[in-house]
């Protein structure tokens, strides 16, 4: 369902029933709809006083962009915004500045909510001529007439890429490619009506964005949090009725934590789901531990893309139904099951491509087959990965997984980063970075030995105070590598 007709729909028959909560309000469905009529006035009225030429892919249709601390209110600009024609886009104010502005001038965006001077000041500085508001802004221009249901091939979001690099690209999701999506998720993920959902983080983030739309697309009301204290979090479950969180894996381990000190309170918690490549058998173990009525799905997706499958247990992934993959080597060439090769997805919730302003990569081939690279395999008729291309390293004539590499260090060893580095004989060897003192250099060479085969177990070993990561909490795997290289690890 179009989430502009489920939000009218629940407005009419539960007006009383959340639809979006966080730590700076709260809306019902009836007052969602009327805020939404607020904020769209406001909007159209500053993009006609300044008006911007939007990147040409959102086909003449504005992008407005919220840049805010503020979880509840990005996703009610947001939501706010899904009834009319209006291209919206969350920017993380914690991104640095130029990374902020390159995404404002590279995609058109005409209207930015912000609250920080220093970006203001930058985007004037570069020639732009849109319009930077706060919050109060939003409140001034009266009222637009009621939402309505758009079109299916109508932009909608402007996303960004996963920010593991210094130069996001930029894409486009349709409403219908977000309908496509929703679908999926409300298949197997079950943001089911009247459901309340606990999503804590920035909805800059795709995992919390997407909670966010598919909430309110199916009824259900959505908890968000501007970051995540497990204590807040555990108060949250209990006093509000949450039976679901979607969250990032690392809140996975606060939750378990949380459940240690007042099982009690997380006693309603019928679902964990969460997103990323590989989930450690260690949180699963533990959130079993403490609260083992709560079912823990993790699943694997795309922002770009959109869902691709889940696991339930173990590392493999289960392929969801009507989403196609094939396995691929360098020259195109379907590989056969067990060969290790580029992911090819084919999904009705697959962006066209990226904006040609941020990037000329190509997402989708013409046969409507895309991949974002990442490095995978067919075991068993279930779906492994591997990690990004650049995270497949050569080592002695063998390719090695880091992804891999790291798994086998799962609850002994707190953060990890497997790296390659130069050999002179062997090309390159692997090396892991541990975060902190929780293990040995005897213990961690222990473990190597028992869970990797030779190729594959690290050959040099160093210690960090804290791993690089990127403002959304992914190590990054380059920036440690360089780490290494200009001697700012410990040799263990």
């Amino acid at each position: 369902m179009p989430i502009t007709s489920a939000i009218l729909d629940a407005a009419a028959r539960h007006p009383d029933c959340v639809a979006i909560a966080g730590d700076d309000g709260r809306l019902t469905y009836a007052e969602l709809v009327a805020d939404s009529r607020r904020v769209a006035a406001a909007v159209d009225a500053l993009h006609r006083a300044h008006p911007v030429d939007a990147a040409p892919e959102t086909r003449g249709i504005p992008i407005t962009a919220v840049s805010v601390g503020s979880a509840f209110h990005t996703a009610r600009i947001v939501a706010g915004l899904a009834g009319y024609r209006a291209v919206s886009a969350a920017i993380d104010p914690r991104w640095p500045l130029a990374h902020r502005v390159g995404v404002v001038l590279q995609t058109g965006i005409g209207v930015v909510v912000g609250e920080d001077p220093a970006f203001a000041a930058a985007l004037r500085e570069r020639g732009w001529h849109g319009a930077f508001v706060g919050l109060d802004a939003l409140d001034r221009h009266g009222t637009a007439a009621p939402p309505t249901v758009r079109d299916a091939d109508e932009a909608f979001l402007l996303l960004f890429s996963s920010g593991t690099t210094s130069d996001p690209k930029a894409f486009l999701k349709t409403r219908g490619q977000y309908r496509a999506n929703v679908a999926v998720s409300s298949a197997h993920l079950e943001p089911l009506p009247g459901v309340q959902t606990l999503a804590p983080g920035p909805v800059s983030y795709s995992l919390t964005l997407y909670a966010v739309i598919e909430c309110l697309a199916t009824a259900g009301g959505v908890h968000l949090a501007d970051a995540f204290h497990p204590l807040d979090a555990a108060r949250t479950i209990r006093d509000e009725g949450i039976t679901r969180v979607v969250a990032v894996p690392a809140v996975v381990q606060g939750l378990v934590d949380a459940a240690r000190r007042d099982a009690a309170a997380l006693a309603g918690l019928d679902l964990v789901v969460t997103g990323g490549a590989h989930l450690p058998a260690s949180l699963r173990d533990g959130l079993a531990g403490v609260l083992p009525r709560t079912r823990l799905v993790n699943y694997y997706g795309a922002a770009e893309i959109g869902f691709i499958g889940d696991s339930r247990g173990g590392a493999h992934l289960d392929v969801y139904d009507g989403i196609e993959v094939r396995i691929r080597d360098d020259a195109g060439r379907d590989l056969p099951d067990g060969d290790l090769g580029t992911l090819w997805v084919r999904a009705a919730a697959c962006s066209d491509g990226y904006l040609a302003g941020t990037s000329d990569a190509v997402l989708r081939g013409p046969d409507g087959w895309a991949t974002v690279h990442d490095q995978a395999r067919i075991v068993d008729g279930r779906l492994a990965l591997a990690g990004r291309a650049g995270d497949i390293v050569a080592t002695g004539g063998h390719k090695v997984s880091l992804a891999d590499v790291e798994r086998a260090f799962d609850g002994m060893a707190g953060a990890v980063c497997a790296i390659a580095l130069p050999h002179e004989t062997l090309g390159s060897v692997v090396a892991l970075v541990v975060e902190g003192d929780a293990a040995s250099k005897e213990a961690l060479a222990g473990r190597a030995r028992t869970a990797l085969a030779p190729q594959f177990a690290p050959r040099r070993w160093y210690r960090v105070p804290r791993l690089p990561r990127t403002v959304g909490g992914k190590v990054r795997r380059g920036e440690t590598a360089a780490l290494v290289a200009r001697g700012e690890a410990e040799r263990l």
